[in-house]
């Protein structure tokens, strides 16, 4: 029966649901039966068909949205120079265009107007558009209220320039608020969005994690009608490597991920010679334990040695922990079936998170498992972007289906990662 929500859910919004887990699709529909008052799962699934708001509720329960003010704050600091750039080459023939989506609850959108104002770029000089496939999630952005999630990390000054206090929550002022005109579309199914104008700016990260590979392909076609010739696309960390091997090359600056249409002449790939970085390199899991024979510092620059366990981030659990250590063990003892399915259980009891990501990668790249490999090792980026072990595996796996600039890239990021912890 999972299967057909499955399918249902790939060819709805194109979702691959081994980007989530067969966990949280399970969770999901049990959630949504019982909101629904359905006896069980096949009448649930009858509800479904014919109800186009149950599967909307449904879509929402499985993409749950994760964003905040700010996110990724190099990514601002380039748009407002971008910005600048392409005004200036318009030369006053219009107004700068600016597309994000999905949008979400609105952080993102509204995080490109404050940036622009900030970069002093008059409001009347570019417009914002924003689109997601959730009217929940868009009638939220609109209300322009959110609370202290929402703002997180040490850049919190526009707090103070641009909200007012509403009792324990904050509702942005209407300078802000004016300039996004939000609507509700899907990427992959949106009329709407075949009729939009070409964007100078095109907002959309951490959406094509969530695909298969030929959904992806569908979204990057959608996303380059969209944007500019000379237009940027920001993305997110783990799309990276997808954005390189379609025509696209990085800006340069480090932690912005943007990217622009590639005019140069390709490389030959004889020339490409990946920099020699103490980033461990894991071997096929189900054919040897992951040991760790003592090597010098000396030795350790010059010869690949195996990975080291993902170290939990600071605030997990003791219990997550030891879990991790306990997949780490049944992993190295050749038992990868069993680890697998530690992994799953900690993604159904505590969610997603790095080190289960990590290994899951680890785990799928023994088995052969290349493109489930590279989603999984997306997903700890995605979660944690200077993760070193992760940037050098999937590094690994771009070079070997030929995508030599984005494996160079993700080796570089990995490299000064070691050298700033060094």
């Amino acid at each position: 029966m999972l299967e057909q929500f499955q399918q249902w859910l790939h060819q709805r919004i194109g979702m691959d649901i081994e980007s989530v887990g067969h966990s949280a699709l399970d969770r999901a529909i049990k959630q949504r039966q019982r909101a629904a008052g359905a006896a069980d799962c096949a009448a649930y699934w009858q509800l479904l068909q014919g109800s186009s708001r149950e599967q909307q509720a449904l879509i929402e329960a499985i993409v749950v949205p994760e964003t905040w003010f700010f996110r990724y704050p190099e990514s601002f600091s380039v748009l407002g120079r971008l910005a600048q750039e392409r005004l200036a080459s318009l030369a006053g023939s219009r107004p700068l265009r600016i597309i994000s989506l999905p949008c979400s609850t609105g952080e993102e959108p509204y995080s490109i107007v404050m940036a622009l104002l900030d970069a002093g770029i008059d409001k009347a000089r570019f417009s914002v558009d924003a689109f997601d496939i959730s009217e929940r999630v868009v009638q939220h952005a609109k209300a322009g209220v959110y609370g202290r999630n929402a703002f997180r990390g040490d850049y919190l000054t526009f707090q103070r320039r641009y909200f007012s206090a509403r009792g324990d929550a904050f509702e942005l002022n209407a300078e802000v608020r004016d300039k996004v005109n939000f609507s509700c579309a899907n990427l992959l199914a949106a009329p709407v969005l075949a009729t939009q104008p070409r964007y100078d700016m095109v907002f959309c990260r951490n959406l094509l994690i969530y695909f298969d590979r030929p959904t992806q392909e569908q979204a990057l076609k959608v996303l380059n009608g969209l944007l500019d010739e000379n237009g940027s696309l920001f993305t997110g960390p783990a799309e990276a490597g997808l954005m390189s091997s379609n025509g696209l090359r990085a800006l340069g600056v480090p932690l912005s991920f943007v990217f622009q249409r590639d005019q140069r002449p390709a490389r030959p790939a004889l020339n490409y010679r990946p920099p020699v970085i103490p980033v461990p390199v894991a071997p096929p899991i189900s054919r040897q334990p992951i040991a760790r024979p003592a090597v010098s510092k000396k030795t350790a620059l010059n010869k690949i040695e195996p990975a080291k366990s993902p170290s939990p981030a600071a605030n997990q659990s003791d219990a997550a922990a030891l879990e991790l250590k306990n997949i780490e063990q049944l992993a190295n003892s050749g038992r990868s079936d069993e680890a697998r399915a530690a992994c799953e259980r900690l993604l159904a009891e505590r969610g997603g998170s790095a080190g289960v990501f990590y290994w899951l990668g680890l785990l799928s790249d023994g088995a052969g498992q290349a493109d489930a490999a590279q989603n999984y090792y997306r997903k700890v980026l995605y979660i944690d972007p200077h993760h070193r072990e992760a940037l050098a595996q999937l590094a690994l796996l771009l070079a070997a289906k030929g995508d030599l600039a984005g494996a160079r890239r993700l080796q570089e990021r990995a490299s000064r990662g070691v050298k700033q912890d060094g």
